[in-house]
């Protein structure tokens, strides 16, 4: 038998609560338009578009300003300061797409400081 209190019954079965717990999990899937699928069925949620995804963009971002960096010092490396400074002044000389590569090919602390290291390395 059960327990009754307030007009309503509650029975003993130990399973109520969890059946209690499907049936709700199953309106509240019927609320948002989905229909009960059971696991390992086809149902029609499979021809839901899937969620799209974010592309990264710190990590692409933060590899190119590193390679960079890298070919700067390794130019700065191999061609020494004075040289490196002269070719950065004619590019800065040329027309449009020559003045932007010459302010982003300036020597700057960081890719000094390599070029330095660099310079010890190599022979």
């Amino acid at each position: 038998m059960g327990l009754c209190a307030r007009d309503r019954c509650i029975m003993a079965d130990p399973n109520l609560h969890d059946f209690q717990q499907r049936v709700a999990r199953i309106s509240a899937d019927r609320a948002r338009g989905r229909a009960f699928e059971a696991e390992g069925t086809l149902g029609l949620s499979r021809l839901a578009p899937p969620p799209r995804r974010r592309r990264p963009l710190l990590g692409p971002l933060a590899f190119v300003l590193c390679c960079g960096i890298g070919l700067k010092a390794a130019l700065l490396a191999e061609v020494g300061q004075d040289s490196y400074a002269d070719r950065v002044a004619r590019l800065a000389a040329g027309d449009g797409i020559d003045r932007l590569g010459a302010a982003l090919m300036q020597p700057d602390p960081v890719s000094l400081a390599l070029a330095r290291g660099l310079q010890r390395l190599l022979p």
